[in-house]
């Protein structure tokens, strides 16, 4: 049972970890639009074409459809019929929650399944860490391929680029390690972090026992040789898609009447953009238009209002679309679930 004292600490914390996520929306949202012509971004945006707006949520939607896949294959050990539609719901209302709570989007989609497939939330929250760590793992390797492609003027303009990949190299070595710890040793390393974080903290220690445990439990959960390939494949796809929405969306403001478009400028814009939907903002606001914007006219000198137009139209389209689709989803795959439970209480009472 949680004290009244406890239960303050934790709305307090609650509530300055989103006001701090309001403030840095606000900071990247300022240096965004510092300086350029609003009126002129928003002409822009209103000439956007209609069939491009359509290819582009086909794109996305498509797009959260194979993440469900891959999630499906990350479940297979634990329940080989886990519905695709259920866990394509759990995913779009965790979309819809992380565009105005961050990070809270994936506690619902643990909740929301754990229910909907009657799972445990604990192995839920272990299958969604890990897909958050192949996601790392596979935007590093996006990043490589974008310098390859660009190497000399990237490095140049995101100087800050290179540390990072640096730093994410380290972290897929280190994750990996932590994979083996847990599976081949996973009593011994358990014991071995409480005994040595308690020296500092026996509620941290806990935490990070805990979060070592579930992510256990996550990898456990995807075994055999053909699940762990066609989790590698999947995951090569979403990259694939998201790259390709980002080319598309290039399209959408007619941007290739200013200058050539290739899918590698996509692909470019995917990689560098993506690593502000990382930073704690709602939906990636903010974060996201700084370096969509600062990629599209530092790399390829298209002008700030073009570019700017770019990130907005290319945010707003993900970002209403996960919140509406949520709503509807929720309510609809709620109701299905609920019928279908009043269904099997019948049967059982019939039987």
């Amino acid at each position: 049972m949680i004290s009244g004292k406890n239960k303050n600490k934790i709305k307090l914390r609650g509530f300055l970890k989103y006001a701090l996520s309001l403030l840095l929306t606000a900071l990247f949202l300022y240096i965004a639009f510092k300086g350029v012509d609003i009126n002129e971004v928003f002409k822009i945006v209103s000439s956007s074409s209609v069939i491009w707006i359509l290819a582009f949520v086909v794109v996305l939607f498509s797009a959260h459809y194979v993440r469900a896949l891959r999630w499906k294959i990350i479940l297979h050990s634990v329940k080989p019929d886990a519905s695709v539609k259920f866990l394509f719901g759990a995913l779009m209302v965790g979309y819809g929650v992380n565009s105005v709570v961050p990070r809270l989007g994936e506690v619902s989609r643990a909740v929301l399944i754990g229910k909907w497939e009657n799972l445990s939330r604990s192995s839920m929250f272990g299958t969604i860490i890990l897909e958050r760590v192949i996601d790392v793992i596979f935007l590093g390797f996006a990043v490589i391929v974008a310098i390859l492609m660009y190497s000399e003027k990237l490095l140049t303009s995101f100087p800050w680029l290179k540390s990072s990949l640096y730093a994410t190299i380290i972290f897929i070595f280190f994750v990996i390690f932590i994979f083996y710890l847990t599976i081949k040793h996973r009593e011994r390393f358990y014991n071995f972090v409480v005994k040595f974080f308690s020296r500092f903290s026996e509620k941290l220690a806990h935490k990070i026992a805990h979060m070592i445990q579930m992510l256990g439990e996550g990898f456990g959960s995807l075994k055999g040789t053909k699940n762990y390939f066609i989790a590698f494949l999947l995951s090569a796809l979403l990259m694939f898609l998201y790259a390709f929405g980002s080319y598309i969306g290039f399209f959408i403001i007619g941007m290739q009447e200013v200058k050539p478009i290739t899918f590698q400028m996509g692909w470019i814009v995917m990689s560098i953009s993506a690593i502000g939907i990382v930073i704690p903002t709602p939906g990636g606001t903010g974060s996201y238009h700084t370096l969509a914007k600062s990629t599209l006219v530092l790399l390829f000198g298209f002008s700030e209002p073009v570019s700017l137009a770019y990130a907005f139209i290319t945010h707003i389209i993900p970002y209403l679309f996960a919140i509406f689709s949520s709503l509807i989803i929720f309510f609809v795959l709620n109701r299905q679930h609920e019928n279908l439970l009043k269904i099997v209480k019948t049967d059982i009472k019939e039987l």
